[in-house]
């Protein structure tokens, strides 16, 4: 039964967002949920992010959580997680986006609902009809679908098309359930392949997936891309590896 009082708390993985950091924010105010908590991960920038965060007087006050130096996408969402099981309440929903600027804050609704009607995880699809992808540079379609590929072969799992994007919800209890079961080790992944290895470790717990099209603006992202291409292609390797001698 689903709790209408559930807090939804939004973990913002960010490293050197100055730029792209207020705009996300207005975004989430824009919402009116009072249901919203924002947690920004400040993965050791070197820039403004984390002054922007703790100086920030909208109606979200986000709490700021730092890393003194840069340890990757992968330890940022793991510090996010832990923060909010230490905090959520068990029919609360942990909704994990990139912090620069590229997913929509307005698509958080409709994740939501998905939870609401019963899944446990809800994704925000580039491979579900509807969804619009905009300003993606090549490599980063051709890293999405081959990897998409190759964990469909490896690891089929009910519902799942989008293995890689960060803009998903999660039950909090479904989470809880896995940190029982995994401990520290419920990540693992340092990079980029943090995603798709969540998903891997959810998937003997069985639970209901549902996607819904994402519309992903990359366009509108501001700086640099933060995803180093071989490292990335070599650390989704080692966490298959990973998975396929267990």
């Amino acid at each position: 039964m689903w709790n209408p009082k559930s807090v939804v708390w939004v973990v913002l993985p960010a490293y050197n967002e100055e730029e792209n950091l207020p705009g996300l924010l207005r975004q989430l105010e824009a919402l009116q949920d009072s249901s919203l908590r924002v947690v920004v991960v400040d993965d050791g920038s070197t820039d403004g992010t984390a002054a922007v965060a703790e100086a920030w007087t909208g109606p979200l006050r986000p709490m700021v959580v730092r890393h003194p130096q840069n340890l990757g996408l992968g330890r940022a969402v793991a510090t996010g997680l832990r923060y909010v099981l230490e905090h959520a309440g068990p029919e609360d929903v942990v909704v994990t986006l990139d912090a620069d600027g590229s997913h929509l804050p307005e698509q958080i609704p409709q994740l939501v609902a998905a939870l609401q009607q019963g899944a446990e995880v809800a994704i925000a699809s580039r491979y579900r009809r509807g969804a619009r992808v905009l300003g993606v540079p090549p490599f980063r379609k051709l890293l999405s679908v081959g990897a998409r590929w190759l964990l469909t072969v490896l690891f089929p799992t009910r519902g799942l098309r989008d293995y890689t994007c960060g803009f998903r919800a999660y039950r909090v209890s479904l989470l809880r359930r896995a940190a029982e079961q995994y401990g520290d080790r419920l990540v693992e992944s340092q990079g980029f392949a943090v995603m798709a290895e969540l998903l891997l470790k959810l998937r003997p717990l069985r639970p209901k997936v549902q996607e819904v099209p994402i519309v992903l603006r990359y366009d509108l992202k501001r700086g640099r891309s933060k995803l180093p291409p071989v490292r990335t292609v070599l650390q989704y390797l080692r966490m298959i590896f990973r998975f396929l001698v267990r």
